[in-house]
């Protein structure tokens, strides 16, 4: 577990990211995170943001899983 000490930044405080966590959760600068409070926690989240169906595209690896699915015995008037 990393620790970090507040500081001052204008009339606020702040913390800074250690470079290795920004890089394992892929962060960069402007990114928007939530914040909230658990317990006695601050909890900051990643925002979720919706991505394109070209940004979805893109990130295809070409791999696509096909299996068998096993419904069970009809349990009623299913069309067979």
């Amino acid at each position: 577990m990393e620790q970090v000490a507040i500081r001052t930044w204008g009339n606020s405080q702040g913390i800074r990211i250690p470079k290795d966590i920004l890089n394992k959760m892929k962060l960069k600068t402007s990114d928007i995170l939530e914040i909230e409070i658990e317990k006695d926690a601050i909890v900051l989240r990643k925002k979720f943001t919706h991505k394109t169906f070209e940004e979805r595209l893109a990130e295809y690896g070409g791999e696509i899983s096909v299996s068998e699915f096993d419904w069970g015995e009809p349990v009623g008037r299913e069309i067979l």
